[in-house]
């Protein structure tokens, strides 16, 4: 049944290619400040400098299909899956996975944001988001419909930031990637007024604010911590199961704070951060509603719930029985999947429990109806980005 559905990927990595910013912002006027790829003799690995601090190997991220348990990973881009990096090789791991349409998220511009913000010059910060978001309309070139493209921008600073919105809607992006606990990091919390020109002009062109959970809280040791190829495998598992639920702060605040009635025709998206956990975390946000006095307090708010199922939308990858019990609960809100190439994406290979994408779609969407199976697969990330199905469905 599902053959007939094309299949939206609401959540896919691009890991950023060594050059990405060498080849587009001039060595000549900011040296060693851009963005480059330094080799480190004690690690044996190609690594990103950004902001004067080490950060990630080049192929960090890019482990689908590794043969080695995270958070080993590919030695050089060129051990990795080629789709990580590569257009043609994406492309041509979407057919084989079953996936019609993806959209993009960064690597970098998530997890080292606060590298990008060490940048001394304000104009190099800037320029480094434009190339990023330059080089993903490059990449989606070879074949557009088929790839969504979720802005970065320079959220520390609010009017750059909205320029660059109106810069992206020109050459082909369909909403912002953008951070969800600003506070964390001594910034304004995200219901401020502060932000407002942001949603502004995110409402006016008919945008979603995406959320990615890694673009998240993770603190500083403890994200190394995880990434060290020394680490305990237990507390490896243990922060990755954790991260799903680094969402559940945003999406209170979004609801509660008055965000989504402020703004009622922005979609907020929590991105890779699972779905099974939403009907309790929904209900609980009702239920303290009630039970604080908040509903008399604001009579003139709905209740969490109305806003979640009218502005909120999730998705799932690996998470099975859980998503089949509740999916019927939130069939406007409920997208899917495959984080590839991540550790946890749905990428199978010698170290990995994950299996095919098309696989996991047949088994959770076995006996359900079709309408219900098409909606989870497509219809709500079509009418969220504004997409087309291909002629032949």
């Amino acid at each position: 049944m599902t053959t007939s559905i094309p299949v939206f990927d609401a959540d896919s990595h691009l890991a950023e290619v060594p050059d990405l910013w060498t080849s587009r912002l001039p060595m000549s006027k900011w040296g060693e400040d851009v963005p480059h790829v330094e080799y480190d003799d004690r690690l044996k690995r190609d690594r990103w400098v950004i902001g004067g601090r080490k950060l990630t190997s080049v192929a960090n991220w890019a482990v689908a299909g590794w043969n080695e348990f995270p958070p080993e990973h590919p030695p050089t881009v060129e051990d990795a899956d080629p789709g990580a990096f590569e257009p043609g090789p994406r492309i041509e791991r979407m057919d084989e996975y079953g996936i019609y349409c993806q959209a993009l998220y960064p690597n970098l511009l998530a997890f080292s944001h606060h590298a990008f913000m060490q940048i001394k010059d304000p104009e190099l910060q800037i320029q480094c988001i434009r190339a990023y978001n330059d080089h993903l309309v490059e990449f989606a070139s070879i074949d557009p419909k088929r790839f969504v493209l979720l802005a970065a921008l320079p959220f520390w600073n609010v009017e750059e930031s909205v320029k660059e919105i109106d810069r992206c809607a020109e050459i082909g992006h369909h909403g912002i990637l953008f951070i969800a606990k600003p506070h964390k990091m001594g910034l304004p919390r995200i219901s401020d007024e502060h932000w407002a020109p942001i949603f502004d002009a995110t409402q006016d062109k008919g945008w979603s604010v995406n959320f990615h959970t890694g673009f998240a809280d993770f603190s500083e040791s403890e994200f190394k911590a995880m990434l060290s190829r020394h680490a305990d495998r237990r507390d490896y598992a243990r922060l990755s199961a954790f991260s799903m639920l680094n969402n559940a702060e945003t999406i209170a605040e979004v609801i509660m704070s008055g965000l989504c009635k402020r703004y009622p025709e922005v979609k907020f998206v929590s991105v890779e951060s699972g779905f099974g956990w939403i009907p309790a975390f929904v209900e609980s946000m009702d239920w303290q509603w009630l039970n604080s006095g908040a509903a008399k307090a604001h009579p003139d708010y709905e209740l969490p719930s109305v806003y979640f199922k009218r502005q909120v939308l999730g998705m799932f990858w690996f998470e099975h029985e859980a998503v089949r019990r509740i999916m019927d609960l939130y069939p406007d809100n409920l997208m899917f999947e495959t984080d590839f190439p991540h550790p946890t994406s749905l990428s199978p290979g010698p170290a990995s429990a994950a299996r095919y994408p098309h696989e996991t779609i047949a088994a959770v969407f076995e006996g359900i109806p079709e309408d219900l199976a098409r909606k989870v697969l497509w219809e709500n990330a079509a009418k969220l980005y504004k997409l087309e199905a291909p002629a032949l469905v």
